[in-house]
Parts: structure tokens; sequence; C-alpha cells
């Protein structure tokens, strides 16, 4: 069965059912927005290093000759927007799994593609992402031998143990949240009737384009005024972290019951350019504020909760509709770049890190630098994912399956 959504006088397709095992088939705009939102992790790291801002430990890093407040307000926007939205598509994606096939099979697939990856790239990653730090830093701080000052984080095999989920603690959360959640559903599977009625009620409020931005904004500010907080920095910690875990789980949850109101994802399309719009334009004069005053972003300032709650939700349905108006067709290029992305977002922090440090010296404009990190980290991890992973047990690992090396249209 094919859905469809009217846009002005023509209908357009977002949405392909198999009528003979009723399960939805892949839904190419919600794979595509997953994707991106991961990637735009690049985007993030790759500017860290040229922020006005320092960051503290959170990225110790920053260019001793050149810095630009373009990359704070890059990574103040892209920060504003991203996680949220990438859990409430996990949440979407989660929930398809657990209703479409039996729960046991939903919770095998996620420990196989979430769980196992974790470990796996945590313990790899770690020695890798400590030296591509310390290397740098000592390059900044003009150290008489980096290399050998990075060596030395190394020394011992306790060193070679994470201390923290680093750039992984998304796959941490949502590991932790799909496991409180299922748990939660099979609970709710015993009173079908609170989840029809929480359905009906999300089926009305959904396609009501202004009710569904001023509730939502309405529960993230009470959500976020609890956390006492206006904007949430995720925890590293390998400790879970009660602001963090209750944060995303909350679009978690958005995600998760959305999936029993697909048939009306359509009704995203209507003001998505105004929300992403009104939503940039909201964030961006939120960044500068708070870079030019020195207010902290997760103060808890009830006006700063505010806002950053409406941002939030403008961007969560705005950036929806977009991805759902122009990629809900299947694209050969973004299937590519959607498979790819979880290898990309998994090993990029190292580069990201490392890069910076031989191209310190240039004499050039930070934007520049960000641009130059940015593609060929980018560069890197394609290439190593289509030559390395795509067509190999890595890509099977990652993906649940291998992939042909050549993309066949």
């Amino acid at each position: 069965m094919l859905l469809y959504i009217r846009v002005g006088n023509k209908l357009k397709k977002i949405e392909h059912l198999n009528n003979k095992s009723h399960k939805t088939e892949r839904i190419h705009s919600l794979d595509s927005l997953r994707a991106i939102m991961m990637l735009l992790g690049l985007v993030l790291h790759s500017a860290l290093t040229y922020n006005v801002t320092f960051h503290g430990q959170a990225w110790a890093l920053k260019d001793p000759e050149t810095t630009h407040i373009f990359s704070d307000s890059l990574v103040f926007l892209i920060h504003s927007f991203r996680m949220p939205i990438f859990f409430v598509v996990a949440g979407f994606f989660g929930s398809m799994l657990f209703y479409e096939r039996q729960p046991m099979q939903m919770v095998k697939n996620r420990i196989s593609r979430i769980v196992f990856p974790f470990v796996v790239f945590l313990f790899l990653l770690w020695p890798l992402t400590i030296f591509a730090f310390g290397y740098t830093d000592a390059v900044f701080t003009q150290a008489e031998n980096p290399f050998k000052t990075a060596l030395g984080s190394l020394s011992n095999f306790l060193d070679f143990i994470p201390k923290t989920t680093s750039h992984l603690w998304f796959l941490y959360y949502l590991a932790l949240i799909t496991g409180v959640t299922a748990l939660f559903a099979l609970l709710l599977k015993n009173v079908p009737k609170w989840t029809q009625r929480i359905t009906k009620s999300f089926d009305w409020l959904i396609q009501r384009p202004f009710a569904r931005i001023l509730f939502f904004s309405v529960l993230t500010f009470l959500l976020l005024t609890i956390l006492g907080t206006a904007m949430v920095d995720a925890s590293i910690s390998l400790i879970p972290d009660l602001n963090t875990f209750t944060y995303y789980l909350f679009f978690y949850l958005i995600g998760w019951v959305l999936f029993k109101s697909k048939h009306h994802l359509g009704t995203f399309i209507r003001f998505d350019w105004i929300f992403t719009v009104l939503a940039i334009i909201l964030a961006t004069i939120q960044g500068l504020t708070i870079q030019n005053t020195g207010l902290a972003p997760n103060g808890n300032s009830s006006l700063l909760t505010l806002y950053s709650s409406v941002v939030v939700c403008l961007f969560m349905f705005g950036l929806t509709g977009l991805f759902i108006r122009y990629t809900s067709k299947h694209s050969v290029r973004m299937r590519y770049i959607s498979d790819a992305s979880y290898w990309v977002y998994l090993i990029h922090l190292p580069l990201t890190a490392i890069l910076p440090a031989f191209i310190w010296k240039l004499q050039l404009p930070a934007v520049v630098k960000f641009l130059i990190v940015l593609s060929v980290t980018a560069l890197i991890c394609f290439s190593t994912y289509h030559y390395l992973v795509r067509s190999t047990f890595i890509g099977e690992f990652l993906n649940g399956r291998k992939y042909p090396r050549k993309i066949v249209k």
C-alpha cells in the first residue's frame, strides 16, 4: 500500500507498506535524517578546535593561532537540535522493531547493532583518541617532542582501559534507553486501552503543526525546569547521568509513540520551512547573546529554558518535515551515505583531533582550517568505509549485512 500526502495540488508518496506482511518497509526520509544527524558530529568536532570559547576538558584543544566566532555559532546551532532529533528517529525505529517483530528479536537486534559496536569500538578507539588529543595539545604548546609526549599518555596497560564513553556516549545511553522503553512497552501491552488512548491523542496532536509545537515546547520546558538546566550537556561518564538519560529518554519516547501515528508523517511538511528558518534565527540569536553576555548555555534561567525548548521543538518538526518533503524517494547516493554513517561517525573523532596539529602554523582563517579538517576527515572516513568496511565482516557487524562495493542503481 502506498501512502500519499498532498503538497499543493500534487500527491507525494512518503511511505510504502507491504500488504502481505504488514511490515513497514525502509522509510528513506527518516533513515536519511538519522544519518545526517549522526554525520553532523563530524562538523561539530571539526569546528570545536577553532572556537573562541574554551571548552575545558570537554574539548581541550584550541588553535593558538586563529579562532573565529563563526565556529562557536555553528557548534551551538548543531548542538541545539542534533541529538534530540537523533533520539526521536531512534525511538521511531526502535518502536517499529518492537511492534513489527517479536520483542526479543528487537532486543537481540539492538544488542548486536548497539551494545556490541559500543564495547568493541570504545576499546579500539580509546588509545587512538588519547594519542590524537595528546599529540595536538603537545604541538599547540610547542613541546619539544610531541610524538613522545603523546605516547607518554599510553605508558602502561591501564592507560588502554577506557575511562569515559568519549563520543560513543550516545550508544551507551541509546542502549540503556532502549532497554527501559522495551520493558515499559511490554507492561503497557497488558493495558491496551491506555496505548489506544495515547495513540488517539497523539494522532490528533500530530496533525496540528502549531498545537504540537506548543505542546512539546511546554513539555520540554517543564522537563528542563525539573532537571535544572536550559540545555543538557551529554555526559561521557561511564556512570549513567540522570539528566542525560532523562532528557534523551523523553525524545526517544516521542519517536516511539510517533511510530503508531506514522500514517500522519506527511503532516510534518506543513510549515516545515517556516519552522526550520525560525529555529535557525532564534538559535543564532541565542548563541550570539550567550557569547556576548557570558551567560552559561546550560544555566537555569526560566527565560533561557523556555527559549531553548521552543528552538529544539521547531527544529525537531521543521527538519523532519524537510526530510520527508525531499528525501522520501529512494536515492542511491543517500542510501550509501546512510549505510556509511555509522562507521564514519565511529572513527572520526581521533582524526578531527589530530589533523589540526598539521595545519596550525598555516596562515589561514579559522573557517578555512575548519573546512580542511572536516574535508580530510570525511575523505578518510568514507574511503575506509568503501574499501575496508562496506563489503567485509566489519560492515556486517555494524549494519547487519554486507553490501557490494559496487554501487548498484
